[in-house]
């Protein structure tokens, strides 16, 4: 029994890839000019948001392995963007938070990040942003279910 083929102009699975592709190259042209990696921007707005977040905690949500985090934290700590204590407080993780220097790089990288955001909307309205953010949020789910 031959299988159907899948069509690349009609496939919503390949328009959401070539969609992150384009978005994540974007987002490099913006950050690069700051000294940043994508990677290097999702820690940092991670831990604005959710201060004291392990290794593992931001590995993850930086979709990274946790060896990739460590060097990045590594390399942010001797550049004074982050601190972590010497030993950790409880268990093994040692949490880590911005500095006030990390902040300042923040802030700037997500203003050159909402500007890549905000074109990537331009051709929508806000009822299609809504309906998009919807439909990705149950495309997630589906998948992690």
């Amino acid at each position: 029994m031959a299988q159907e083929a899948i069509d690349l102009d009609t496939s919503l699975g390949y328009l959401l890839k070539e969609a992150a592709s384009a978005l994540r190259a974007a987002m490099e042209d913006v950050l690069r000019p700051l000294g940043m990696t994508i990677t290097h921007y999702s820690c940092l707005e991670l831990l604005a948001q959710r201060p004291g977040l392990s290794n593992s905690d931001l590995a993850r949500g930086a979709f990274v392995t946790r060896q990739s985090m460590n060097v990045l934290l590594q390399s942010l700590e001797r550049d004074g963007i982050v601190e972590r204590p010497t030993a950790p407080p409880v268990g093994k993780a040692l949490p880590t938070r911005l500095t006030a220097k990390g902040r300042r790089s923040l802030e700037a990288a997500s203003a050159a990040v909402r500007s890549v955001e905000k074109r990537m909307l331009s051709g929508m309205t806000d009822a299609e942003q809504a309906a998009a953010l919807h439909a990705l949020r149950s495309m997630v789910t589906a998948l992690r279910d």
